[in-house]
């Protein structure tokens, strides 16, 4: 772990350089219009988890918005890794950012010339050990995003809304929702349990298709346990057995409140139980074995 006072170091258009070297020019369009990708990748142990699912996400969401990366996949992999082993990361994240580059205002795209914006920053943290296993207090607010949720873009503004509208309810999550249609939280997938069954909203262009997500389901189909991908209402939530919201940096964290109404008994549900195990299993597979 570095010692406090000590700069870290970052990515900066494929060099690591120290962080205070880094300057944003005014006229970057993801500082300007939010053009611009990123993603979040969780690190144990010194081990990117699932980083190669965050990375070809962040290409599939460079495809979506005709952004050119100008790297590898292995040349970004061995970029990343190579920062978590410089800032003596063990326990956090990182987080990539790809912007259009830096052009006069224009809405248009600047010329083919103007090079993307490639930058990362790691984060030291310990896993949210008591939301995982307490549970958290969520509430329902109208998504008033735009219509490629798929694409994990700089534009965060009704995200930003949402989540802060849950802070001053005292609640953790939004779960947002479009005519009464649960979407998704505010950095976060949602998924109920009726009957033992799983079920949350399929993968299109409503939703992010979250790697914490995949894994979960993925481990639903290993472990016989029933999954439906499929959209639900705002009832269908508030009567469910089991809510929980799956992310990078929340993992699988249950959700035992809704707008005041008690889920279940108040406490975490044993299928969302079942799946923190199988997920913290998964984690020892792919980075060793983790302590709390």
């Amino acid at each position: 772990m570095r010692g406090v006072g000590i700069v870290m170091k970052v990515i900066w258009q494929g060099n690591i350089v120290d962080r205070m070297d880094v300057h944003v020019d005014i006229e970057d369009r993801g500082y300007q219009f939010g053009d611009g990708i990123y993603e979040v990748i969780r690190v144990y142990k010194g081990c990117l988890f699932t980083g190669k699912e965050h990375i070809n996400r962040l290409y599939e969401s460079a495809s979506k918005v005709r952004l050119h990366i100008p790297y590898s996949f292995q040349q970004m992999v061995d970029m990343l890794t190579r920062l978590v082993k410089e800032n003596e990361l063990q326990n956090g994240s990182i987080y990539v950012q790809v912007t259009r580059g830096v052009s006069p205002r224009n809405h248009l795209f600047p010329p083919a010339t103007v090079e993307t914006i490639l930058s990362a920053y790691t984060k030291e943290f310990s896993r949210p050990v008591e939301t995982i296993y307490n549970g958290v207090k969520a509430k329902t607010v109208e998504d008033i995003r735009w219509l490629k949720c798929d694409v994990k873009s700089l534009n965060l503004l009704g995200n930003v809304l949402a989540k802060q509208s849950a802070y001053e309810a005292g609640c953790f999550e939004a779960i947002q929702h479009r005519i009464g249609m649960v979407t998704e939280g505010s950095a976060s997938n949602i998924a109920i349990v009726v009957d033992g069954k799983v079920k949350t909203h399929p993968a299109n262009h409503l939703i992010l298709n979250g790697i914490v997500r995949q894994v979960m389901l993925q481990t639903c189909v290993s472990n016989h346990i029933q999954v439906d991908e499929a959209p639900f209402t705002l009832e269908d939530l508030m009567r469910a057995d089991e809510i929980f919201m799956t992310s990078t940096t929340s993992e699988i964290t249950p959700i035992v409140e809704v707008d005041g109404t008690i889920i279940g008994n108040g406490m975490p549900g044993p299928i969302t139980k079942k799946l923190q195990s199988y997920y913290e299993e998964e984690i020892k597979k792919q980075c060793g074995s983790y302590c709390l």
